[in-house]
This record gives C-alpha cells, structure tokens and sequence, in this order.
C-alpha cells in the first residue's frame, strides 16, 4: 500500500457501525441472501437488483458510463471527501486487500469512489482525493449532478442524507451514508457485497475466489 498522508484510519462508532448493519441487512432481504459466518461480510452471487446504467462524471471532468468500465471487475464505494472517518478507513482496507493480490491481479480490478455530496465533491476535489498515497492505485472518483447522483445511489440501494449540527455553519456540514464496499463483475453484474469492517485479508481471498471463478 502507498503511504499515508495523514487521513486518520478511525474505529467506526458503535452509532454507526449499527446502522450499517441495518442496511446490510435490509439488503440482504431484497438479495434473499444470508449472511456467511465470517464477521464483517456479507456475499451474495448472482444477480440481483443491485446497480445499473449510469452517467456521471470522473475526477478529470470527462463524463462517463457504466460502459467505460465494462470487461474489468469493480470494486464500488459510496462516500465523500470531506468525510473524517468511514470513508477513508473503507478505501483503505480496499487499498490493503487489492496490495495482498499479486501484481496481476490486482490490475484487474477498477476501484471507484461514487460521491454522495456533489455540492463539494467537484472534479477537482476529487482529483486531489483519490490521488492519496493511502487509497488504491488507480482509484477512480465519480460525481454528477444532485439528480445523477440521486439516480446511481438509487440504483444501488445506497441511502445518504445531509446531517448539520445546530447553530453550525451551512458548509460545515457531513453526511450520513451507507458504507458498503460492491463488487461489480466485468459485465457490470451484481458480485457481492461486503460490510464496513470487513478485514482486508478476508476482502483479499475474496476477491481471489472471485477471479478464479470468472477468469479474464
């Protein structure tokens, strides 16, 4: 993994983590699926009402579909760059899973982060973030409009919504979202979902289990 420049890697709050767990969960019941036993990880092959067609636009303000990333597997995030937290800790562990896969392996994969807060998450913004040396070589960072925004996550049944203190400054404030990592296949099919928390070896075997299963 590259190094760090410090974005703290911070335990998720117990707060929080619960409803993660709750979302989780929630879509298990639209996949039918049950969750494994190993902690942290929810999976469920096959399709499923899980993603779709999208038109957004990536980091250096060139817009794109689903299309553009047909014929590599997709390792899908929702989040945003302002987050302190859950966002950076979850692309960090995406980061440390793909760097337990040998080279050519991990070259398969395209990580991507699809941002939940348009209103600052610009290209530019976006452009700096995913550069980090803490979050996986070639990690691609997707906004749109609040409607195109709205339309992806709908499609992936991510719910995130704005959260300000009182009395706060309105540019001050977070978000609350769904944090689940998505694995996409090379069609852009539903793979599998895995749960904030889920450790990055496990992630790893994953993602092996994956490629021996749908080879190139």
């Amino acid at each position: 993994m590259k190094q760090g420049q410090g974005l703290p890697i911070w335990v998720l709050p117990l707060a929080a983590g619960l409803g993660a767990l709750v979302l989780v969960f929630a879509i298990l019941m639209v996949l039918d699926a049950r969750p494994q036993p190993t902690s942290g990880e929810v999976t469920s092959s096959g399709r499923a009402d899980i993603g779709g067609p999208f038109t957004l636009v990536d980091e250096t303000g060139t817009t794109v579909t689903e299309a553009d990333f047909l014929g590599r597997p997709m390792l899908i995030y929702f989040g945003f760059t302002y987050c302190p937290d859950i966002c950076p800790f979850s692309l960090q562990v995406i980061a440390a899973a793909l760097d337990e896969l040998p080279d050519e392996q991990r070259a398969e994969f395209q990580p991507m982060l699809i941002t939940v807060d348009p209103e600052r998450d610009t290209p530019e913004q976006l452009a700096l973030y995913v550069s980090s040396d803490a979050f996986p070589d070639n990690l691609t960072g997707l906004t749109g409009t609040p409607e195109q925004i709205a339309a992806v996550a709908s499609e992936y049944r991510v719910i995130y919504r704005r959260v300000l203190e009182e009395g706060a400054p309105e540019d001050t404030y977070t978000m609350d979202h769904t944090s689940l990592i998505y694995l996409m296949d090379r069609q852009g099919e539903f793979h599998s979902v895995y749960a904030h928390g889920t450790p990055p070896g496990q992630l790893a075997r994953r993602l092996q289990d994956f490629l021996e299963e749908n080879p190139g």
